[in-house]
């Protein structure tokens, strides 16, 4: 069976990128603006994105995804004659390889 699930970073990674990305900010409020006009306000403008995206991860239960994942969540399936042999028999097996003391 599939199924879809979805990825985005830590919470001790988002709260990085966002003491970062608030760093940012205030570089291109500060020094960038000033300093390269309109480059400035990109920059500033996405220094913002990134630090919203981050701190939505932090502050919201299910955060905002950046990639959707499909999982196989199917169980392996058994080969040999152990996986169709009957449950006694499969203890009876086990208990004497612990006897061998090749499991405990």
């Amino acid at each position: 069976m599939r199924a879809t699930g979805r990825v985005r970073p830590s919470k001790p990674v988002s709260a990085i990128a966002m003491i970062v990305g608030v760093c940012f900010v205030g570089i291109g409020v500060f020094v960038v603006v000033p300093q390269a006009g309109f480059f400035g306000i990109i920059w500033t403008l996405g220094a913002f994105l990134v630090t919203g995206y981050h701190a939505a991860n932090i502050f919201s239960s299910h955060g905002v995804a950046h990639e959707v994942v499909d999982f196989d969540t199917s169980l392996p399936t058994q080969t040999g004659s152990s996986a169709t042999a009957p449950p006694e028999q499969r203890l009876a097996t086990l208990n004497g390889l612990k006897r061998q003391g090749l499991v405990n």
